[in-house]
């Protein structure tokens, strides 16, 4: 008997409360197993992701299958059960041994990608779980057979439709998967302490600029689900990305580089205050700024940064469709996603401003984006 199987896994502050769920269902589509796990009281939304996938193997083998395609919403796990991702976090590994060492036990085991609105009664289950686990974290399968948290979990949702009528692919009538990007600016370095022209220069962040980037990354991590975290080459940049990482219980190693989110290039204008530049280079700096197709001396014009940023966006879209990404870049190549997304001219470089360690979400469907967050900077404001 081949079966399918769709599960899913959270946290609430990953760590945090977190839960699993997971669903079988027969070759004619008939359900056969519905599972609500309580993963614990302080787990990682990896972790609840990978119990989801054992208990829904589980599941599978208890009713005799032969055959199991496990659909998630995690990019991560899919890829790191196919062999494709290293597994380094000792908690995943384990519970990855566990998953293979049940997988044995099928004549076929196959793992797909599919985005989070096909897994939508995986997802419902482990937040039913979530919500026990917020009351009592003891390790358990809940009964979800006439769940009093599974009424409730509906109540809310019917609250919700009253005034959540519909997203933005609904009003442009967009066809194409939404792909998230979480576009997060690197903390404080020197450079942006004096406010320097920094944009090829390597500067480290300062520890204001690390204590800024931790609570950006806790911020992060209480958005929900991040299907991949990726980074401009730049040491600031991944500074703050390893920070992101550790609050989403990743290891390092997952972090994507693309090069292509690298700052502009400052030229002769690196590592000078606008007022010094001014002082050495008054033409240049009059011509740099009048247009965006010009250049510092030895620089690059904004229009070359733009065409780069649109080009690394896409190769983006492309590998993670519909998936939700973190972007940790600079001032300018956010900038450049804005303004993709809001589908402007380059006077759109002048008028938007991005504070340090700030997150600004934008969404793409297919060519069509749009602006969901900007500047958004809650997460700083009792330490400024």
């Amino acid at each position: 008997m081949r079966v399918a199987m769709f599960c899913d896994g959270g946290s609430r502050g990953n760590p945090g409360v977190a839960g699993s769920g997971s669903v079988v269902y027969g070759e004619g589509g008939e359900t056969l197993a519905e599972i609500a796990y309580v993963v614990g009281a302080k787990a990682s939304n990896n972790v609840a992701e990978y119990h989801g996938l054992l208990r829904g193997l589980e599941a599978a083998r208890d009713l005799g299958a032969t055959a199991v395609d496990v659909s998630m919403d995690s990019k991560l796990v899919v890829e790191q059960m196919n062999g494709r991702w290293k597994i380094k976090h000792p908690d995943m590994k384990e519970l990855a041994l566990e998953a293979r060492k049940i997988a044995q036990g099928f004549d076929e085991v196959t793992y797909t990608w599919v985005p989070r609105a096909k897994n939508k009664k995986a997802d419902e289950l482990s937040n039913v779980a979530m919500d026990a686990a917020a009351k009592d974290g003891t390790p358990r399968v809940l009964d979800v057979s006439a769940s009093p948290a599974t009424a409730e979990r509906e109540a809310q949702a019917e609250k919700k439709q009253s005034h959540v009528v519909a997203g933005p692919a609904h009003w442009s009538d967009a066809k194409a998967p939404r792909t998230r990007f979480v576009l997060l600016r690197h903390g404080q370095t020197k450079h942006s302490a004096q406010r320097r022209f920094s944009g090829a220069a390597e500067p480290e962040l300062t520890d204001i600029g690390h204590a800024q980037a931790k609570r950006a990354a806790a911020a992060v991590a209480q958005m929900g689900q991040i299907d991949a975290i990726i980074s401009s080459p730049q040491r600031r940049a991944l500074q703050t990305a390893k920070h992101c990482a550790e609050a989403l219980g990743r290891d390092a190693s997952d972090i994507e580089v693309y090069d292509g989110f690298r700052e502009v290039d400052f030229g002769d204008f690196e590592g000078l205050t606008r007022d010094e530049a001014l002082e050495r280079y008054p033409e240049q700096v009059g011509v740099w700024e009048a247009s965006s197709s010009e250049s510092p001396p030895n620089g690059e014009s904004l229009a070359k940064l733009h065409r780069r940023v649109t080009r690394e966006r896409l190769k983006v879209q492309e590998a993670h469709e519909g998936q939700t990404v973190l972007v940790v870049a600079h001032m300018t190549p956010i900038k450049s996603v804005i303004r993709q997304a809001l589908g402007t001219n380059a006077e759109t470089f002048k008028h938007i401003f991005l504070d340090l360690a700030s997150v600004s979400v934008v969404e793409f469907y297919g060519d069509f984006g749009v602006v969901r967050a900007f500047n958004d900077v809650a997460h700083h404001r009792h330490f400024d």
